[in-house]
């Protein structure tokens, strides 16, 4: 179990143009494993704010966030790592050019990439129900606890 209770985080399904944002966030290579960009909820702002500021420092991109589609929630139990993301649907304001050379704050993004439904199922992508909740038409899922994988 986690010594203060599971981490909460957020996370944003962004379709645009028929293609989803992805996001390594493995510095120097360590994994191909891809996923929603997002992060840490930080006290004291609300989800859709934290949203907002994470896809901003890891992708440079303005969002404008909607509903929830998605709580996912992984756990690594030989550290007691839990972790609950909330997903929610997000529309881009403005250009939905990702700069190659953006570097977000704490330099851990290595690869951004808007990918087809097609594309997305070649890659490691977690949580496993992704593919289904951008390109579905769930109003709102929920992935049950699974093992972190990296």
């Amino acid at each position: 179990m986690a010594k203060n209770g599971p981490r909460l985080a957020v996370r944003a399904v962004i379709v645009h143009k028929d293609r989803l944002l992805l996001v390594n966030a493995y510095p120097d290579g360590k994994s191909d494993l891809m996923c929603a960009p997002g992060g840490g909820v930080e006290i004291g702002a609300s989800l859709p704010e934290n949203l907002a500021r994470e896809v901003y420092e890891e992708t440079g991109l303005r969002i404008d966030v909607g509903t929830p589609c998605l709580v996912n929630e992984f756990h690594d139990p030989t550290v007691g790592f839990h972790q609950v993301d909330f997903y929610f649907r997000c529309t881009v304001i403005g250009s939905a050019e990702v700069a190659p050379a953006w570097q977000d704050v704490e330099n851990i993004v290595t690869d951004r990439r808007w990918v087809t439904q097609d594309q997305m199922a070649r890659l490691r992508v977690k949580p496993d129900s992704l593919i289904d909740v951008a390109f579905g038409d769930d109003l709102l899922s929920y992935d049950p606890l699974e093992l972190l994988v990296r």
